[in-house]
C-alpha cells in the first residue's frame, strides 16, 4: 500500500501565493477595462466533498480580487465544479453550459472554467474540446491547490487550458478558504476512495485514498473555532478508512476523540461511513461523546445478498443488521439515516422486498432513495440484465412509500420534547422564524431574533409536520 503524508507543502503554497499576487493584476486590469470590481460566481453541483472544494476555489477568487455573486448573468467569471455520479448530472452541465454561450457572446470578456470530478472523465473533455469551446479552463479533482497558477495560464492565453491529473499524493495545506456558513464548516480529512463498489465512478474520478494529517485537520479546525465556527462537518468518501495510508497511522476513533478536545467546538459531524469497517472503537467513541451528533449516514444501498454482493459492497443484509443493532444498543437515541437504490443490475422485485424488510427493520429516520444509474466505465454498467424502466419504477415506488412512512413515523417520536437546536438561517417560507437543526440532523423552524444566527438554543418541538417540526424556544 502506498503511504501518502500531508505534511504542508511550504514550497508548493509559496509559489501558489506568488501565482496569486500574479493573477491580482489580471483581475485589476479587467477592472479597468469593465469599469467596476468583476464578480465571479462558482456554481457546485453534488457532495459536500464538491460544496467544500467550491468554498476553496471561491476563497482564491476572492483573494485575487473577485467579489462573488450567485448571479451567472452578472459574473465576469463562472465556474461550475461538477459531479458525475449520475448521468443526469453530466445532462445538467451540458444544458447550462449552452446558456453561458449565449451569456458569452454577449459579454466577451466573461471567462467559463469547468472542474469536478465530471471533468475526470476523458469523453467528457473531448466532447467539452469539441462542442463547447469557448470554455475557457478545464482541471479536475486533483490539482484544485493550482488553482492561482491555472488561473494565470488562461488570463495569458486565447485557446482553452486544460489540465487533467488522474492521481496525485499531494495535499497542500493553509489556501485560502471562503466558508459559505460563518458558524459551521466542512473539514476535508481525506480524499479519494478505495472501496470500487461496482456501480460508483467515484474511485476513479477521486482516486486513491489518502489522509491528511491529524495535526493538520486540528489546526484546521483550532483556526475555524477562533473564526466563530461551532460546528463541523468531518469530510471522506469512507471516513472509517481514515489514517490508514498515513506514515504514522491513527484511526478515525482516534481522531475524533482529539477533535472533541478542542475548546469552544460545540459539534461534530461526519460523513460518510461505510459499514464494512465502522468499528466497535467508533461506536465507543460515539457513545461517550457529548460533542458528536447523535446522527450516523450508514449507506445501505440494498438488502438483498445477492445485490449486494453483485455492488461490491463487502457485507451481507445480516451483518448490516447486526452492525444497527450494536449501534443502537449503545446508543438508543441515534437518528440512522441511509442511501438505497433501486434497479441495479439483475435485481428483481423479490430482491426489492429484502431491502424493504431493511428498511422496515432499522426504522431509518430518513433514506435518500435514488433509481439506479449506468455509469460508464463502471463494472455495473456492462453488466447482464439490466431491468426494464417499469419495473424499476415500481420497486423505486414501493421503498420511498416504507421510507417515507417510517421516517414520519420516527420523527413523531420527539414531537413535545426539548432539544437543542443549531440556529442556521432565516427560514426560506416565512421570515419570521428560524430554521435550526437538531443533533439528528431534523429541522425544526421557531420565532427568534436573527441575531441568534449561529447560536445554540432549546427549542420545544411543538407540532411535528412529518420530516420537519415547528416550535418554539424555551428558556
Amino acid at each position: 500500500m502506498a503511504q501518502y503524508t500531508s505534511i504542508n507543502d511550504e514550497k508548493e503554497l509559496a509559489l501558489q501565493k506568488e501565482y496569486m499576487k500574479k493573477a491580482a493584476s489580471y483581475v485589476a486590469d479587467l477592472e479597468t477595462q469593465i469599469g467596476h470590481q468583476p464578480l465571479c460566481c462558482v456554481t457546485t453541483f453534488g457532495c459536500q466533498m464538491n460544496a467544500r472544494d467550491s468554498e476553496k476555489l471561491l476563497g482564491i477568487l476572492t483573494q485575487i480580487g473577485y467579489a462573488p455573486t450567485d448571479c451567472e448573468e452578472e459574473a465576469d467569471f463562472v465556474i461550475y465544479n461538477t459531479c458525475t455520479v449520475r448521468d443526469n448530472a453530466n445532462q445538467r452541465v451540458y444544458g447550462r453550459l449552452g446558456f453561458l454561450n449565449s451569456l458569452k457572446r454577449k459579454k466577451p470578456h466573461l471567462r467559463i472554467a469547468l472542474c469536478g470530478c465530471m471533468m475526470q472523465e476523458n469523453s467528457v473533455v473531448d466532447k467539452i474540446k469539441k462542442s463547447y469551446r469557448f470554455v475557457d479552463l478545464i482541471f479536475g479533482t486533483h490539482n484544485i491547490f493550482k488553482f492561482a497558477q491555472l488561473l494565470v495560464t488562461m488570463f495569458e492565453n486565447r485557446e482553452m487550458v486544460i489540465d487533467i491529473w488522474q492521481e496525485t499524493d499531494q495535499i497542500v495545506e493553509d489556501l485560502p478558504v471562503n466558508r459559505k456558513y460563518p458558524y459551521k464548516s466542512g473539514i476535508n480529512i481525506m480524499f479519494g476512495c478505495n472501496n470500487f463498489c461496482s456501480y460508483c465512478i467515484v474511485p476513479y474520478v477521486r482516486g486513491r485514498e489518502r489522509s491528511r494529517e491529524p495535526k493538520d485537520i486540528l489546526m484546521e479546525i483550532e483556526r475555524l473555532v477562533r473564526d466563530g465556527v461551532v460546528e463541523v462537518m468531518l469530510l471522506g468518501q469512507n471516513v472509517n478508512s481514515y489514517g490508514k495510508n498515513l506514515e504514522h497511522p491513527v484511526t478515525f476513533a482516534q481522531l475524533l476523540r482529539e477533535v472533541e478536545q478542542i475548546e469552544g467546538l460545540k459539534r461534530i459531524r461526519f460523513m460518510t461511513s461505510h459499514p464494512k469497517d465502522l468499528s466497535d472503537e467508533l461506536i465507543e467513541v460515539m457513545k461517550q461523546s457529548d460533542k458528536i451528533c447523535r446522527h450516523l449516514h450508514l449507506p445501505v444501498q440494498a438488502g438483498s445478498n445477492r445485490i449486494l454482493k453483485a455492488m461490491n459492497r463487502r457485507y451481507t443484509k445480516e451483518q448490516y443488521l447486526a452492525l444497527v443493532h450494536k449501534i443502537k444498543s449503545a446508543m438508543p437515541d441515534i437518528a440512522i439515516t441511509t442511501d438505497i437504490i433501486v434497479g441495479f443490475p439483475g435485481e428483481t422485485l423479490e430482491d426489492v422486498e429484502e431491502t424493504i424488510d431493511v428498511v422496515r427493520k432499522v426504522q431509518y429516520d430518513n433514506a435518500f432513495t435514488f433509481i439506479y444509474s449506468k455509469r460508464t466505465g463502471t463494472p455495473a454498467a456492462s453488466m447482464d440484465n439490466q431491468v426494464p424502466e417499469e419495473m424499476v419504477k415500481e420497486g423505486f415506488d414501493k421503498v420511498l412509500k416504507v421510507v417515507q412512512d417510517t421516517a414520519r413515523e420516527r420523527a413523531a417520536l420527539l414531537q413535545g420534547q426539548i432539544m437543542e437546536a443549531l440556529v442556521e438561517e432565516v427560514n426560506e417560507q416565512d421570515e419570521s422564524l428560524m430554521t435550526g437543526r437538531l443533533s439528528n440532523n431534523m429541522l425544526v423552524h421557531f420565532p427568534a431574533p436573527r441575531t441568534s444566527i449561529g447560536q445554540m438554543v432549546q427549542v420545544s418541538l411543538d407540532t411535528c409536520h412529518g420530516f420537519y417540526y415547528t416550535g418554539h424556544v424555551v428558556g
